[in-house]
């Protein structure tokens, strides 16, 4: 197994355990405040937390299935060499943006570790969730990075996934063939 499949199988399942934590979180808050009249004081705060988590992870995600949504009407007009080039130059803008943001982040999270202030409800330094942002931005890096070789090696044209594309495709898969004697 290719290390890319490895950080796309432990994305995925990250993002789905949060997923499911934050659910189980949130309906025991519920269950427990209006069946029982008690609240779990760590409940919120814990999925802010996770919901950081599931944002910061998801956005690497989403580079990498094409499930970002953006105006692309005039690239769509440019030849696929031209459109190429457009995508190139738009990566590689994205990857500067997330090295400023992993950087930034990363500073961030040392200085929270050097002053050592705890989480309101939870016992947990406040670094630690806060450590998503480096995380984040650095996959969102290799998910821009992988874009980038694809784009240059000729395997793909644009950055952006085509929604119009795949929504055809969807409605062409479902349509059932029409039975003998109906038209």
């Amino acid at each position: 197994m290719s290390f890319n499949n490895v950080v796309d199988r432990a994305e995925e399942r990250l993002i789905a355990l949060l997923l499911t934590v934050m659910t189980l979180i949130s309906f025991t808050q519920v269950v427990a405040r209006y069946v029982f009249n008690y609240s779990f004081v760590w409940a919120l705060e814990l999925v802010t937390y996770l919901f950081a988590w599931l944002i910061f992870l998801g956005m690497s995600y989403g580079v990498r299935v094409g499930g970002h949504i953006g105006v692309d009407a005039l690239v769509k007009s440019l030849s696929p060499a031209a459109a190429r080039a457009v995508g190139i130059v738009a990566t590689v803008l994205c990857m500067v943006y997330a090295v400023i943001v992993f950087y930034g982040g990363w500073i961030y999270v040392a200085k929270m570790m050097e002053i050592g202030i705890m989480a309101q409800d939870i016992p947990i330094p406040q670094w630690v969730p806060r450590l998503i942002l480096p995380i984040g931005y650095g996959l969102l890096f290799l998910r821009f990075a992988q874009v980038l070789y694809r784009l240059i090696a000729g395997k793909e044209v644009h950055l952006l996934g085509d929604e119009v594309k795949e929504a055809l495709k969807l409605r062409t898969d479902d349509a059932e063939p029409p039975r003998q004697g109906q038209s």
